[in-house]
């Protein structure tokens, strides 16, 4: 504006970026800083702008420069923090936010942010106490109220996470990210309709949220009444709404198409650490051949553990992607030159779909972490096997094209401090017990009126269930309820909702004698553990991979009279199994054997499989590439 005083000039950029108008906002602000460049306020609401745009290493520049400029400059320092958080600089971000409670300390979103930043470097307690603080100051702040259900379900008080959910979309009913949060927690609860109506709700108030949109189609998985067709409708959707918008930034590539060169494989996950995705991945990383593959990984996870550490010893280069966006991101791996990008994520908790949607790497594979398709058209594989994916049945349920590992999807390696194999409980108890350790999410009311007519059919028997949902008191008295109602008496039932660590989970299994595999969405690390402690498992095979993982497993066990094709046959197969004390005595003495001297555990020939198939695909992109040139 002309002749405007630099007051004006602010006044009118403030409005704009009020209205949602960055770009306009962005430059008036920098006419000002031209005019005035020590104009704190200008600096601080560009470097606020920056963050909104993901650009979080030059909102920190500003920000600093403006709080140089204005030392007591509270709003600022929070700003600064939520920008320091964003670039995964945790600890610079809790001191920027204790530094604007000091100035300010009835500032509410300044704790509540602090809280957040504390739960990033794992101080939970201390984040459920700062939460408590601002919610104290400001009752009615949505937010915080929001975020203390995040700390809360962190600490496995699924109920009273719930109740912070609800407090948070009562005070701010088109709060999509409370009800996302509401619907996870429900989820681990096992209260599947609950948390796809509140994944739903989220997703029709603001249609452009990713994360709540994966979580819905995630879930659509656990929940028997959502056929496969649908669930695929929904990935496909969520990739129409969120990857397609993308395609505009793909760019040809130009990776050497010899394709018997040393190939750079780049794998991108939030769970590189004591997680089934790290302990799954850890013997394929130790073993790959650095003379034909050098390993990149791109962590999207703060958490450090010994599986990490471990992980980080065997890639050839470890990329943090914490704090990127996803155009950074995805020009670190172009810069890199991946020529296989791996996803181990999915639609799961911090997944980088959209960096995959930007197709930074020529050939883009699924493996691992998720299981089923992603929806995304910029994915060109997906690793499986025959018998969780048999060639012929599973392939329309894919967008991507299944590439076959020629004996299993999975290498699992037991911790070195297993504790030793114990006899069948039912010999010391005269009773059989079944059990499960798997999450609630898997846990369906057709599944426990088939697991209470097995305890009915097999007079004087236990079942032993394992998980984190179990510590919230309603979630039990809704299990023994549902029990109760088909007559078996809670005194037969042995609930159980955490263990300290890896070693104390496994000598559980001692007290079961015959685990039940949950469906229609199958375990995975709970068979193996189970197998690994010598307890057999009884699966039910569906249609999908969801539901074929454990006749994967078993099947390479050779276990295969423990596998039904039909509820009635999952029954018959546990009952009759129940009935066979000797056989228990047998399977437990030779399952961990079977198990050792399986495919599930022969890492070389397994590291050996996976990186035929990356060759495989990757002379069919050169041959491809080649004849389109």
């Amino acid at each position: 504006m002309a002749g405007a005083t630099i007051q004006q000039t602010f006044d009118l950029a403030l409005g704009r970026h009020q209205a949602g108008d960055l770009q306009e906002a962005e430059r008036l602000y920098r006419q000002i800083l031209v005019q005035q460049p020590a104009h704190a306020d200008a600096l601080h609401l560009l470097g606020v702008i920056a963050h909104q745009s993901g650009q979080n290493d030059i909102a920190v520049d500003l920000m600093r420069r403006a709080i140089a400029v204005q030392p007591n400059f509270p709003g600022a320092l929070n700003n600064l923090g939520s920008a320091l958080k964003a670039a995964g600089r945790f600890d610079e971000s809790i001191a920027a936010f204790r530094q604007a409670i000091a100035l300010q300390p009835d500032m509410a979103g300044a704790y509540s942010n602090l809280g957040t930043a504390m739960i990033s470097v794992g101080q939970v307690d201390e984040a459920i106490s700062v939460y408590r603080q601002a919610i104290a100051i400001r009752p009615d702040l949505a937010e915080a109220h929001n975020n203390l259900g995040v700390a809360l379900r962190e600490k496995g008080q699924l109920e009273e996470a719930v109740s912070a959910y609800r407090q948070a979309v009562v005070l701010n009913p088109d709060y999509a990210d409370a009800w996302t949060n509401l619907g996870n927690a429900l989820k681990d609860m096992g209260q599947l309709d609950e948390a796809i109506a509140a994944y739903r709700k989220a997703v029709a108030l603001n249609p452009h949220l990713p994360e709540a949109h994966s979580n819905l189609a995630f879930t659509m998985y656990y929940h028997p009444d959502c056929d496969a067709p649908a669930i695929l409708e929904e990935h496909r959707r969520w990739n129409q709404l969120h990857a397609e918008p993308l395609k505009k930034f793909i760019r040809p590539h130009h990776n050497d198409r010899d394709p018997g060169r040393r190939l750079r494989i780049g794998y991108v996950s939030a769970d590189f650490r004591d997680h089934p995705v790290g302990r799954f991945l850890l013997p394929l990383l130790q073993r790959h051949d650095s003379r034909n593959f050098e390993v990149f990984c791109y962590s999207n996870g703060p958490h450090v553990d010994a599986i990490t550490k471990s992980l980080q010893r065997h890639a050839h280069r470890w990329r943090s992607i914490i704090g990127q966006n996803d155009d950074e991101a995805a020009e670190q791996i172009r810069a890199d030159r991946i020529d296989l990008l791996v996803d181990l994520s999915g639609h799961t908790s911090g997944n980088r779909l959209l960096v995959f949607a930007r197709k930074p790497a020529p050939v883009q594979v699924n493996y691992l972490g998720y299981p089923g398709t992603t929806g995304l058209t910029a994915m060109d594989y997906r690793l499986t096997d025959r018998f969780a994916d048999p060639p012929g049945l599973t392939e329309p349920l894919h967008v991507e094209k299944l590439q076959h590992l020629p004996r299993t999807n999975w290498c699992f390696a037991p911790p070195q401090d297993s504790p030793p194999l114990e006899p069948p409980p039912a010999i010391r108890r005269g009773c059989v017990t079944f059990g499960s350790f798997n999450n609630f999410g898997k846990m369906t009311g057709a599944m426990f009126a088939v697991w209470a007519e097995i305890l009915r059919q097999v007079p004087g028997s236990r079942l032993l269930l394992k998980a984190p949902a179990l510590r919230a008191q309603g979630t039990r008295q809704r299990i023994l309820g549902n029990f109760a109602a088909q007559g078996i008496e809670a005194n037969r039932l042995d609930l159980h909702d955490w263990q300290p660590d890896y070693a104390s989970h496994l000598a559980l299994y001692g007290e079961m004698d015959i685990a039940l595999d949950t469906f229609p969405y199958n375990g995975t690390t709970t068979t193996c553990d189970a197998l690994w402690m010598g307890v057999p498992v009884v699966t039910l095979a569906g249609q999908s991979h969801v539901s074929r993982v454990g006749l994967s497993l078993l099947s390479n066990v050779r276990l295969p009279e423990t596998i039904a094709t039909t509820a009635e046959e999952y029954i018959r197969l546990a009952v009759q199994l129940a009935h066979d004390p000797d056989r228990l005595k047998i399977l437990r003495a030779q399952l961990r054997e079977r198990l050792t001297t399986s495919p599930l555990m022969d890492a070389d020939g397994f590291t050996r499989d996976v990186e035929a198939a990356y060759r495989q695909i990757w002379r069919i992109w050169c041959e491809t590439a080649s004849a389109k040139s």
